[in-house]
This record gives structure tokens, sequence and C-alpha cells, in this order.
């Protein structure tokens, strides 16, 4: 029978090739795919997520790790749709504007995607209104936003302040982080959360959601 932790242990790897073949060969073999997705791909992510954390493997183990994570996921994606299994949440994520870094905000949309959401993700200089209209559109319940710079910091509490000018702040929840965000800061902005780290926002976006 397939073995669902070896296709994890590759992912954590980021032997992409095996994950897919693997993955592949447990369809063959009947496996469900919620189950591949559930006990190997979220879970190999998940583990990969707490070594990163605790500094033990650093962004380019979890870069190769999500590029083994989406390998499987190519297979199973369109099984999913056919069965209709629902994401556990969609989450929209962007760098404020102003600010064009990404590579955190990829690790994040990576460990959310990892942790089974649907991820809108909108890129880099993301002005309030554009935040604005991905909730409009996607019926998300979620909202990620990063900064890299001090200067572009503010553009958080723009689009906080812009969702209540719009009467959506109640139908979203909307979390920070980025090299200079803090709690505090993410407190007095009147977000509903901050993590440190992409592990810790994927962990925080389930607890919002649910």
């Amino acid at each position: 029978m397939a073995n669902l932790r070896e296709i994890a242990d590759f992912l954590k790897a980021g032997n992409a090739p095996k994950v897919k073949e693997l993955v592949q060969a447990a369809i063959d073999q009947g496996v469900e795919p919620t189950d591949i997705l559930n006990e190997s791909l979220i879970v190999g992510m998940g583990e990969i997520g707490v070594l990163f954390k605790n500094n033990e493997v650093y962004v380019p183990e979890v870069l190769i790790a999500a590029r083994a994570m989406k390998a499987g996921m190519a297979i199973i994606k369109p099984l999913l749709v056919e069965k209709d299994v629902k994401p556990i949440g969609k989450v929209v994520v962007g760098t404020v504007k102003g600010d064009l870094h990404d590579i955190g905000k990829n690790l994040v949309a990576m460990m959310l995607e990892g942790a089974g959401f649907h991820v809108v993700d909108l890129g880099i200089d993301v002005p309030p209104e554009k935040f604005l209209d991905a909730v409009k559109e996607e019926g998300i319940e979620c909202v990620a936003m990063s900064a890299l710079l001090t200067t572009t910091m503010p553009g958080m509490k723009d689009t906080i302040e812009a969702f209540k000018a719009a009467g959506l702040r109640d139908q979203v929840k909307i979390m920070v982080g980025g090299a200079p965000v803090t709690q505090n800061f993410a407190d007095e902005i009147g977000a509903d959360g901050y993590a440190p780290d992409a592990a810790s926002a994927a962990e925080l976006a389930k607890e919002l959601v649910s």
C-alpha cells in the first residue's frame, strides 16, 4: 500500500520528482486524494514549518519543499475539485503599497497552501482598494498583509481603515507580519492577529477562520 509517510519525507527533502511519482502511485492504488493531502502533503509542509521556526532549516529549504508540495498538488488538485473538496478557508495575501519585498509573503502563501487554504496572492505594492476588491469578489475570510520596511507599515493601517470605511471590516479577519512588524503594532492598528514567521502565520490563519 502507498506509504503516505514516505511522501511527507520526500517533500521535506524537497524531492519534487519523487513526490510526484509517489503521489501518482498512491492515486493508482486507490488512495483517497484527501488522505494524500492531509496525511502526507500537509504533514510534510507542517513539519518543515516547525523546522523553519526553530531555525533548523532556512528559506531555500522551505522553497524547495514547497516546490515538491506543488508537484504533488498538481496531481491531486483536479481530483479534489471533482470531489468538491472545500479548502479550509480562503486567504488573500499581499505586500502593502510601496513595498516590493516578496520572499516572506511567498513563504506565507506556501505555508497557507500547505495547510489546506485556498490562497489568492495579490503580489507586491498592493494598495488598500486591491485588498478590498479581492475580498468583495472571492468570498475571502482572511487577509494577510506583509511589510518589510518601517516606511510601508502605515499601509497596513490604511488598508484596515479602508475596510472600515467600506463597511467590510467585520467580514474578514486581518493578520499582519514582516520583519519590522510587532504584536504591539498589530494591536495599535486594530489587526486581528500577528505572526512572526510563515509557519506561525498558517497556524494563526487556522485559528482566525475556525
